[in-house]
């Protein structure tokens, strides 16, 4: 062995994430507002960008000479396994020439399918949205339940008390509940125990009735004071909250000296009631889920369309690159300059990207679970991301990216992505596999017209059975807890405590 130094040559292969790469898959995984938001932090960044999604009138780059036409983009495993430019072709595109890939009608001047209007029924260019009147902004903004506990004890205390009804108002949660022991609060703040329940008493005056409370009895018992129902009888109801949840109107009954018509009298009495008076109050507002794309059926087939009205156009403004360039300027200004270009396409080329494998894996869907889209959720066929893979030649982990975090509309209603996705349940007959939807669908209508016999799991794997899903009876649990319905027993007793 040669201990003499040496030079060696040697050859590997490695896969290199490229800045613009990473960027192009992370673009996969958003949804349309997301992409929105990204979009709009990248044209604050780069010069050369700029979004054409209030224009009417075509682009808004003029270019000083015609484009050469550019080959087919790379598809996303394409790029994934090779790597791609860094963008060096011109990417601002003419929408209306008849040379740019149009992801979906809408791209050709504002006009969706139905020749006027997108698939949602509004203009799809995304024009009158940004002009429109959000009607969202005259909403008057909602006051907290702290502000509003706040704006009652400027009127009911003052001097010391006053700071110590803000200190309570201060642990008391978005439900309503104080959620701090008494004794702790008198002893942070140096105040004889009876003082601070004497203020507590005076915030469980306050709007809305039950706030305060340290839990659920009192709350009832507060509001029922508030509504002069709060005698022997219903204290006794209310203190035994336990045996109403397990359905013991017997033992109840007998506890309250109350005949049948009494005590569903102080039951119905009790429904009245908010449990969590808090939630009146503040909070966020309700977030409707925006789609990403929107599905029609047609006399031809079916039509699939992005959501253009949350997509902005981006394009590279090349002219006021030329003048930058000819303003001159040291190396690393014309350096920069050439990085904000390189950066401009590979963005333009991405998002074009984005949309056509978007499509493309949507369309795959659309064909694999057309049984669903005409006929609902009894329909729908067990499929897997690999399957949808398959089927579009490309990687398993891009057909993720693409179904996360976007929902598509259609006259079933609005949908995730992930949901057409779910595992197989065999068929009892031998036939084909049924999807775990179709289960869960057909276990709820099951009991939803149970009336008042009730089915138990077992009868449920019965039926089930009969109506050819093979199905185990901790399957029937598992999918009954998914929805959210109640084992047999407890159904039993909520229908006993709605006939009582």
């Amino acid at each position: 062995m040669s201990l003499a130094p040496r030079l060696d040559l040697r050859q590997s292969q490695s896969l290199v994430m490229t800045p613009q790469l990473q960027q192009a898959i992370r673009l996969l995984a958003l949804s349309n507002l997301e992409v929105e938001g990204f979009i709009a932090e990248e044209i604050e960044k780069n010069p050369l960008l700029e979004s054409s999604a209030a224009e009417d009138d075509g682009p808004v780059v003029e270019r000083d000479a015609p484009e050469p036409a550019r080959d087919e983009p790379a598809s996303a495993d394409e790029l994934l396994m090779g790597g791609a430019d860094s963008g060096e072709a011109s990417l601002d595109v003419d929408f209306t020439s008849e040379t740019f890939h149009h992801d979906s009608a809408a791209d050709s001047g504002g006009a969706g399918m139905d020749g006027a209007l997108g698939l949602n029924g509004a203009s799809s260019g995304g024009a009158g949205g940004e002009d429109a009147p959000d009607l969202d902004s005259f909403a008057s903004a909602d006051i907290s339940l702290a502000d509003h506990l706040l704006a009652q004890a400027g009127t009911a205390v003052d001097g010391a008390d006053h700071f110590i009804a803000a200190h309570l108002i201060d642990q008391i949660d978005e439900c309503g509940y104080l959620t701090v022991p008494l004794l702790e609060i008198a002893n942070r703040l140096g105040v004889p125990l009876a003082r601070i329940e004497g203020v507590l008493g005076i915030i469980q005056t306050f709007d809305p009735t039950g706030v305060g409370a340290r839990d659920l009895a009192e709350c009832l018992a507060i509001q029922a004071k508030d509504a002069d129902r709060y005698d022997p009888c219903m204290a006794r109801l209310i203190d035994n909250l336990d045996l109403l949840a397990r359905g013991d109107l017997g033992r109840l009954r007998r506890l309250c000296h109350v005949d049948d018509e009494d005590l569903a009298d102080m039951i119905r009495e009790l429904r009245a009631y908010d449990p969590k008076p808090g939630c009146r109050y503040g909070g966020e507002a309700a977030q409707s889920v925006v789609p990403d794309l929107f599905i029609a059926r047609r006399k031809d087939g079916w039509g699939i369309e992005i959501n253009a009205a949350t997509l902005p156009r981006v394009l590279v403004n090349r002219n006021y690159y030329v003048e930058l360039n000819a303003a001159g300027g040291d190396r690393a200004s014309k350096a920069w300059l050439s990085d904000m270009l390189a950066s401009a396409n590979w963005l333009v080329k991405a998002l074009d990207q984005r949309q056509r494998t978007i499509i493309k894996v949507a369309t795959e869907i659309v064909k694999q679970q057309e049984a669903f889209f005409l006929h609902g959720v009894a329909h729908l066929k067990p499929m897997t991301l690999r399957q949808v893979a398959d089927a579009i030649e490309m990687h398993e982990s891009t057909v993720s990216r693409v179904t996360s975090n976007k929902y598509l509309s259609c006259a079933r209603g609005l949908y995730e992505l992930k949901y057409f996705f779910t595992s197989a349940i065999q068929s009892a007959d031998g036939g084909d596999a049924v999807s775990a939807n179709a289960v869960k669908a057909a276990l709820k209508a099951l009991i939803a017209v149970e009336g008042d016999k009730i089915l138990s799991d077992d009868t449920l794997v019965e039926l089930l059975n009969a109506k050819g899903f093979d199905i185990a009876r901790r399957t029937v649990a598992k999918y009954r807890e998914a929805l959210g319905i109640g084992s047999s027993v407890q159904r039993r007793r909520a229908r006993a405590l709605e006939g009582a």
